[in-house]
This record gives structure tokens, sequence and C-alpha cells, in this order.
């Protein structure tokens, strides 16, 4: 199924992102961004302005990870680039260690003890591994102590061995090099100005699955030992909330939400949000206090904000097969994937009276389930809820063009 980004209208209208409780106002924020917002194509004559970022806020705490995902063209890499320095906001500021570096004041780039790492790692390919580290070396700074070809020389092999690969791989050029190790080449030569925050620009995105997920590992643990606070922009739900410890989603410019991976994978804020960090499924139902009745049978919501008719979430592991139970759904076909498939379903009908307000079953679901011998086509299966849902009001736009309940 592809995805889709919202419209321009259904961004605009997106309300202030919400914040999870985990993040606490009183933390100690390395780095704040505060209002910014930044347009392109202002003032040239030749093209219509367009805004990229549209009011940011977010809080970066001290020692921690954040990652910032969402669809192309939402504006992720853009407020990278402000952070970084490269690009000054038209409004709003940004504040690291309690120094405002863009807004009332600018520091450029270059004074901001922030490293920064793109997507194809830009590693000089004329240069050794070596001469790439080393490129990143301050010779003047740290008390001028890497002024001396012995001591720069080991910098680079400490740094190396950081992103662990040996001294043997100082004399190699980048083209000898795996996409992975290319990328830990990137970061050592980001880390040689010892930044306070290194900001990874879809570093990953270029590497096949299995390499991308060891050279995910590797960054992670060497920022962590290194205690740097760490901004990660990639459009990888997966890699996002398995890399961060905060994460941030970007839609039209804005934040929708901000918030731990759990809160906001469990709990999105609203029915975009939920569609683009993984599989939904969405079903009409009828919402009194925080119990919600749908076609798979009464949910718990948590802290409901709105009654009545709803489209109740839930992610397709929550819909079990059960041994017994009053509900049941027709396999329609599956996908294999090894340790789990992916089953459609439909639902029965429900038969006997009942609530018209409830929906009577029919729906196409779309459940994982671990053994592929119970996914045969035509088989019926007994379906029971685990967990909670999260209730949407009817009409929430989706981030999708269909939903998996069809």
């Amino acid at each position: 199924m592809t995805e889709q980004s919202p419209t321009p209208t259904s961004a605009s209208r997106l309300p202030e992102p919400r914040v999870a409780r985990s993040i606490a106002d009183t933390a100690d924020h390395h780095l704040e961004i505060e209002d910014v917002t930044k347009t392109f194509g202002r003032g040239t004559g030749r093209r219509e302005p367009n805004q990229v970022l549209k009011g940011i806020n977010l809080h970066v705490a001290r020692g921690g990870t954040t990652a910032i995902v969402g669809p192309s063209g939402s504006g992720k890499t853009t407020l990278l680039r402000v952070i970084a320095g490269f690009e000054a906001p038209d409004t709003g500021r940004i504040v690291l260690d309690g120094q405002t570096v863009a807004g009332e004041a600018w520091v450029p780039a270059h004074r901001r003890s922030i490293g920064y790492v793109a997507q194809d790692g830009g590693l000089f390919p004329h240069l050794s591994v070596g001469q790439n580290v080393a490129f990143g070396l301050d010779r003047a700074a740290f008390g001028g102590r890497y002024r001396s070809r012995r001591a720069a020389a080991a910098r680079v092999e400490e740094l190396l061995e950081m992103v662990s690969l040996d001294g043997s791989y100082t004399k190699r050029r980048p083209h000898e090099l795996s996409g992975g190790q290319q990328q830990r080449i990137a970061l050592a030569r980001a880390m040689a100005r010892e930044p306070e925050v290194m900001l990874l620009d879809e570093p990953f995105s270029a590497l096949d699955a299995g390499l991308r997920v060891a050279t995910r590992r590797a960054v992670a643990s060497v920022l962590a030992k290194a205690g740097v606070t760490t901004i990660l922009v990639t459009h990888d739900q997966a890699e996002a909330l398995s890399f961060a410890d905060q994460v941030a989603v970007m839609r039209g410019g804005k934040l929708a939400q901000i918030g731990n991976p759990f809160v906001v994978y469990t709990r999105p804020a609203d029915r975009a949000t939920a569609e683009f960090l993984g599989d939904a499924v969405i079903l009409d139902a009828w919402l009194e206090g925080s119990l919600a009745m749908c076609s798979l049978g009464p949910v718990p919501v948590r802290h409901p904000t709105t009654q009545g008719h709803v489209q109740i979430m839930l992610r397709p592991e929550q819909i079990r097969v059960a041994s017994e139970s009053p509900i049941h759904g027709t396999v329609l076909d599956w996908d294999y994937f090894g340790p789990e498939s992916s089953v459609r379903i439909k639902l029965a009908e429900r038969v006997g009276p009942f609530d018209p307000r409830v929906p009577g079953g029919g729906e196409i679901i779309t459940i994982r389930h671990w053994n592929a011998a119970m996914a045969r086509r035509g088989m019926d299966l007994a379906l029971k809820v685990t967990g909670e849902g999260v209730a949407f009001p009817v009409g929430e736009p989706s981030s999708k063009p269909s939903t998996l309940a069809e």
C-alpha cells in the first residue's frame, strides 16, 4: 500500500503537538528550538513562497537521542540545516547549551560545536580514510594538542577504534569500503571536533536492510558512550522508534506529536500520525465513557477526548487468534514474512439483535500471526483484542489513500 502525504489543508489544521508527560519541562535541555519558521522563495519573484517550517517548538535533553520522523517534504532536513547553522530561521530562535545561536544573535555553523553526518557520508574520494578523519580535526583547538603529526595520527586511530575500525583502515580510500564502513568513517570525522550535538540526516537510508540495522546499532552505541546529544532525521518509522528515546513526528512543516517511542506508537495524537508510524486497523465504533463497541467487541480506551460515534485504532499485533471467542472472521489472503504472516481477514456479520449504533461487522482487517498454518484462505478464525485502543473523531484526515479497514 502506498503512502500519501496529507494535503496542505489537513496539515494546516494541525493543533499544537501532543507532548508526552515523560518529556518533562524540568529536563536538562541541551538544545531548545522555539517558534522557528522558514520560508523559501520569498521575494525572488520567480516562484511562490514556500513555508517549510511553521512554528517548530522542540526541546532536546542533554545526552539524549531524538528522532525527527515524517514523510518526504515535511521539513525534516530543513529543520536540521537550521539547527546546524547552514540556514537561518525567519523567526524564532535556537538555544544551544544556554547560548542563543540563531534568533536575537547569530553564531556561524563552524562555531556551534555541532557535528553533521549527511545521507551519503560526504567522504572526500581523493583522500585516504586517515586523511578524511584528520580533516575533521581542528589543530588549533583543544589547546593545540593535535598540532603535531604524531598526535593527529594517534587521534585518528582513537576515533577509528571508537567506531569499531582498526588502524589498518587509515590507508584505504572510500571506494574500498562498504557502505556501512563509509558511514562510520563519516561519523568518526564528525566526532573529531568533539561536538556537543550530533545531527544525522538519514545516514542509513542507502544501506541494505541487514547492514542498516548493524550500522545503526554501532552508531548509537558510539554516541551513547560519548554522551553526545543526538538528533536523527529519518522517514523510516522503525528506525526512529528503535534508535531514539524521544520521537518527534513531523508533517506539513509542523510537529504533530512529541513523546517517547512507546507513547507515539501506542497512543498517536491523530489518525494520520497513527497510520504513518505503522500499520493500523481503523474501525467505526460507538464510545461511551471509556469503552468503545466495534465489530471486534468491546475495546477499552484510555483518556478518551470524544464520545459517541468514533473511529477506533488498533495495531495489527493487538488482534490475536483465540481458542474461543464470539468474534469470528474468514481468512482472505496472507503475506508470509518468515517469523510472522500478515493475514487479511473479513469479519463475520453480526447476527441477532444488537445496538444499531454499533457496526455490524463485514469489515476487512489485517492482523499479524506467527503460525502460517493458521492462515489458509477460507479458514474461520476466532479473534480477540488485547490492550487498549485509541479513539479518533469521525472524519479525521488520513495519511493514506485508503485504510486497512475497508
